[in-house]
C-alpha cells in the first residue's frame, strides 16, 4: 500500500481545511514547493495536491504553483480541484501533471467524465467524496442523492481506472478512516480505491494494511506532527 501525502493549496499556501469547511482552514507552510520537496526526500512515491481555490471557482487556480512543484520533485504529482472541463484537465496534464482527479463532474457532466477516462485513460482517476454514503460536490457544498457505491459503478463502467474515496466527516479529524465505507465500495469495484480521510495515528495506517486499498493519503496528521512521510511509510511495508 502506497502512501501519498496531501498538499492543499489556497491563496498559494499550504493549508489544511477540516471536514472541507473554508472557515476552518489552518496554513501550515507559505512554500508548497518546499514541502513537496521535503516529501519526496522521505520516500513518498506521489504526492496528492489539491486546489482548494480551484475547487470553489469551479477552475483551476493555482496552475502556476502547480506547474513549480512537478519542475522541482522527480516523483508524480496528481492533482485534483476545480477540473470541470476537458480543457483543464489537459491544460495540467501538459505541464507535468502526472494524473487529474476529477470529482463534481463525474456527477454533473458524466460524458465529460467518460470522454476524459477513454482521452487520458489511467491519467484520470474518479474522485468521489462522500458524506453520510451520498457524493457530495462543488468543493463539497452540495450533496446529491448519488451514493458512492452507484457512482463508482457507474464510473467504471465509463472507464475509470481508480478511483480515490473520501469520507468528508472523517477529513482533517484524525479520528481513523471508515473502513465501512472503504470496504462497501471497494468490494463493489475490480479496479484499484485509495483511501482518503480521518488518518490520526500509525494505528489507522496499520488498520488499512488487511483492506483493498491500493493506497492512503495522508495530511493533516503529516503537518501536526503525529507521524513522518517515512515513519507512514514503514508503518504499512510492515518492517
Amino acid at each position: 500500500m502506497i502512501i501519498i501525502p496531501a498538499i492543499d493549496i489556497r491563496a498559494g499556501k499550504c493549508v489544511r481545511l477540516t471536514q472541507g469547511d473554508y472557515a476552518q482552514e489552518k496554513v501550515y507552510d507559505d512554500d508548497p514547493v518546499a514541502v513537496a520537496q521535503g516529501f519526496e526526500a522521505e520516500g513518498a512515491e506521489l504526492i496528492h495536491v489539491v486546489d482548494l481555490d480551484g475547487a470553489k471557482a469551479g477552475e483551476p487556480r493555482n496552475k502556476a504553483i502547480i506547474e513549480r512543484i512537478v519542475r522541482a520533485v522527480r516523483i508524480p504529482i496528481e492533482v485534483g480541484g476545480g477540473i470541470r472541463s476537458f480543457d483543464s484537465a489537459s491544460a495540467l496534464l501538459d505541464i507535468g501533471v502526472s494524473r487529474v482527479v476529477v470529482g463534481t463532474a463525474l456527477v454533473q457532466r458524466p460524458d465529460l467524465a467518460e470522454r476524459l477516462f477513454l482521452t487520458f485513460r489511467e491519467r484520470v482517476v474518479a474522485g468521489i467524496d462522500a458524506r453520510g454514503g451520498k457524493v457530495a460536490i462543488g468543493a463539497w457544498t452540495e450533496q446529491s442523492e448519488v451514493t458512492a457505491v452507484d457512482l463508482a459503478l457507474t464510473m467504471q463502467r465509463s472507464g475509470a481506472r481508480r478511483v480515490i474515496l473520501t469520507d468528508i466527516a472523517r477529513d482533517g479529524m484524525l479520528n481513523g478512516p471508515n473502513l465501512e465505507l472503504l470496504e462497501e465500495v471497494a468490494s463493489q469495484l475490480v479496479i484499484p480505491v485509495i483511501q482518503s480521510g480521518g488518518i490520526g495515528s500509525l494505528d489507522h495506517l496499520r488498520s488499512l494494511k488487511g483492506t483493498r486499498a491500493e493506497g492512503v493519503i495522508v495530511g493533516r496528521a503529516i503537518y501536526e506532527g503525529k507521524f513522518s512521510v517515512s515513519e507512514a511509510i514503514t508503518a504499512v511495508s510492515g518492517a
